[in-house]
């Protein structure tokens, strides 16, 4: 069976989705991205030596603005109201962790804002540093989690590494 992309009408024109006849029901996402650093750029985060103000508690409130601005960033993403969003920082060996949680109770799924989230923190870990270290890089974005919905349930099989 092949699916249409919904945001397609059947003369291929973009549109956003209608959700009007959808019943609201709680919906959760979790998401995740990985910022590459340089140890001494996870050192001076770890030791808040940055002039610009501490780079995790800036990206976390970058990371939930982020969320609640989903729509304005993706063009056919409905504009919706935010129950709560979480971002959580975990320190690795030459990496920063970034996983963001949403939820809501809503017609439509917050993956997008969840994916923005993490997205928009890793932005500003880079914006914080690169007056130190250009050479960050930001990689693995991808959805981990979802609740909720008529697609029902997803959750990220782990990828196996060679």
């Amino acid at each position: 069976m092949d699916k249409k992309f919904s945001h397609l009408d059947n003369k291929g024109n973009a549109r956003i989705v209608d959700i009007s006849k959808k019943k609201k029901t709680s919906r959760y996402a979790k998401a995740k991205a990985t910022v590459w650093l340089s140890k001494k750029i996870l050192t001076m985060i770890k030791n808040d030596k940055f002039q610009k103000g501490n780079v995790i508690n800036v990206a976390r409130i970058a990371g939930i603005m982020g969320a609640k601005q989903t729509s304005s960033l993706i063009p056919l993403c409905h504009n919706i109201n935010l129950d709560s969003s979480d971002i959580n920082f975990r320190f690795l060996e030459e990496e920063l962790e970034i996983v963001s949680t949403v939820k809501s109770e809503e017609k439509t799924g917050v993956e997008m804002e969840a994916l923005t989230a993490v997205t928009v923190s890793c932005l500003t870990i880079y914006d914080m540093v690169k007056g130190v270290d250009k050479s960050v890089y930001i990689k693995d974005i991808s959805l981990l989690e979802k609740k909720g919905g008529k697609t029902g349930d997803y959750k990220k099989k782990e990828s196996i590494k060679k």
